[in-house]
């Protein structure tokens, strides 16, 4: 299996990611719909209606506290400090339960905002050949970035089942699947 790494969407260094959660402007209660779409190995596409609810976004302190237990003890700490933490909204992806997100940073854009959720267990094992694949190690997140403009509209890419990592000082996010899962068609429902 081919892993292919991109840079973690809306947070290219630590700062970054604390600024992020006090530069909010909402503070939740919103509903997305998208349409996930990737290649599928015969060449073609695959398509899955997606939904996303924020209920809140993370405070500054909320943030710089996560951000510690990443800087001290990577993944494994990230997963200990959001033991506890309520869920910020859930992501979920065709007929599939809905996920519990645990993470929620926005941060403003040139085009309107980029939204950073985490959830800390993988939504899907794409690419594993089979419905119910058994996880990997390490590939216990996903990651979803999304930007949506003034209007509510707009795109982003979903990892359903990531492992993150930093490396020269910005976080990286190690995706599962070998093709990236687009979020087309995004626009806010409420």
């Amino acid at each position: 299996m081919h892993l292919r790494q991109r840079a973690f969407g809306s947070v290219v260094a630590w700062a970054v990611f604390v600024t992020a959660a006090s530069t909010a402007a909402r503070q939740g209660g919103e509903t997305f719909s998208a349409t996930a779409v990737v290649k599928t190995a015969s060449g073609g596409t695959a398509t899955a209606p997606l939904t996303v609810i924020v209920d809140r976004k993370m405070s500054q302190q909320e943030a710089e506290g996560l951000a510690d237990a990443f800087r001290a003890q990577g993944a494994a700490g990230l997963r200990k400090a959001l033991e506890g933490v309520p869920p910020t909204g859930s992501i979920q992806l065709g007929a599939g339960t809905s996920t519990p997100t645990r993470l929620t940073l926005e941060r403003a854009t040139d085009k309107g905002r980029l939204l950073t959720i985490v959830a800390d267990t993988p939504i899907l094992f794409l690419g594993a050949g089979v419905p119910g694949a058994k996880p990997r190690e390490g590939y216990d997140f996903a990651v979803l970035d999304m930007e949506v403009d003034a209007s509510g509209r707009g795109s982003g890419t979903l990892a359903p089942a990531a492992r993150i990592s930093v490396k020269e000082g910005a976080f990286v996010v190690d995706d599962y699947g070998s093709e990236l899962v687009r979020l087309t068609s995004v626009k806010t429902l409420k």
